[in-house]
């Protein structure tokens, strides 16, 4: 499966800490980030990820275009809702196509959790079916 990962900066610490806790899973996968989201995961994980452009600078785009011609399966988005830097990307558009093309999305670490397990435990393998 294709999975996509963003995190505003307030939230990259705990994106790293999810990808270090379910790094069995992750590494079964194809990994996509942007560039400083990514980075850090490689990191502290030592996955292999995909990285598009930093999230201001196209990146947001580049996984939105992704997401678009439906070669993401699953997007973990952890966003910090009420505190938003102004250089960090409005993603409403990107969450828009996850709802247009039935791409589970979650923005919380809750929510990745249920994902992630759903995806190793073979739930979401409808989707190779539909790229």
């Amino acid at each position: 499966m294709n999975i996509g990962l963003i995190a505003h900066d307030s939230k990259k610490t705990l994106m790293q800490n999810f990808c270090i806790a379910y790094r069995g899973i992750l590494s079964k996968h194809e990994l996509y980030a942007t560039a400083t989201t990514g980075r850090l995961i490689e990191e502290v994980t030592n996955l292999n990820i995909h990285k598009f452009q930093p999230g201001p600078l196209g990146g947001t785009q580049q996984l939105g275009a992704q997401i678009a011609q439906n070669n993401i399966d699953a997007l973990i988005f952890l966003r910090e809702p009420t505190n938003l830097k102004p250089h960090e990307p409005d993603l409403t558009d990107v969450i828009a196509m996850c709802d247009t093309h039935n791409i589970p999305l979650a923005t919380n670490l809750a929510t990745a959790e249920l994902i992630i397990l759903a995806i190793d435990r073979g739930d979401l393998d409808w989707r190779e079916m539909y790229r």
